[in-house]
């Protein structure tokens, strides 16, 4: 933004403008102006857009898909039940707004275990094992 109203006031001061009227200097501020209302649109449009990408998840990388949901949440669940954990049987995952509820069962150590997973805005927010008492 700086830069731009400096070039601006460099043509207008420097050797390439005329001499300045009432109407030159209205014309200077109203390129002035719109520099400045053009780079805060700039800016706002950027934080928008920042806002929109999905979040990357660490060690999934970005999660977009169905199948991708899937496969981090049986990673996670893993992880979760312990060394030498695997899935059992099929992994259901059902769209949301916002993302994909994913639902499994995973046997570790203490036997097998239904889990629940929640995939929101690209990463995975949350895992529940349901542990028999």
């Amino acid at each position: 933004m700086r830069k731009t109203i400096i070039c601006i006031l460099a043509l207008a001061s420097g050797g390439l403008a005329l001499p300045v009227h009432a109407q030159d200097h209205r014309d200077l501020h109203r390129a002035v102006d719109a520099a400045i209302v053009s780079d805060i649109a700039r800016d706002r449009q950027a934080e928008r857009d920042a806002k929109r990408q999905p979040y990357a998840s660490p060690g999934y990388g970005t999660i977009r898909t169905a199948a991708a949901a899937r496969n981090a949440c049986a990673a996670k669940a893993r992880e979760e039940a312990g060394p030498g954990a695997k899935i059992v049987g099929r992994i259901a995952a059902s769209t949301m707004s916002t993302g994909w509820e994913v639902e499994g069962e995973v046997s570790g150590g203490r036997g097998s275990v239904p889990f629940v997973c929640s995939v929101r805005n690209g990463a995975v927010s949350g895992i529940m094992l349901r542990w028999p008492e």
